[in-house]
């Protein structure tokens, strides 16, 4: 069993930027675990954001964020970050962290995943 607690989530304007954090709490090593970002605005799916592997680093984005949000993780913490810049007010959304054992090329599949997180506001005001 994993347990996720997102935080960092607030109130922002257009332009400016907010961390995440995921916080992973596990009896099994990280090392097999690959980590993401989603994201669900009010009466629309669930939608990918970004995804780390644990092991080596690899990341992946949405078209919609590359360039302004940076997915990180820390091993020694159990903890995976989503550094969120230039933000737009479509970004508005709750974001959510998941877990799973899976390979990068299943990471923007919500249904991939094992484990999720409760989610966290940001709202981007305009």
């Amino acid at each position: 069993q994993v347990h996720l607690v997102e935080s960092g989530g607030g109130l922002v304007q257009a332009g400016g930027s907010l961390r995440l954090t995921c916080v992973a709490s596990s009896g099994r090593a990280f090392g097999k675990y690959t980590m993401g970002w989603f994201r669900q605005a009010p009466g629309k799916e669930r939608e990918f954001v970004a995804a780390i592997n644990w092991s080596d680093g690899t990341t992946y984005y949405a078209d919609s964020v590359k360039d302004r949000f940076t997915i990180s993780r820390d091993n020694a913490k159990n903890t995976v970050y989503l550094q969120m810049n230039s933000l737009k007010p479509e970004d508005t959304a709750v974001y959510s962290c998941a877990a799973g054992s899976i390979i990068m090329y299943d990471a923007s599949r919500p249904g991939s995943y094992n484990y999720w997180g409760q989610g966290t506001q940001v709202t981007v005001s305009s």
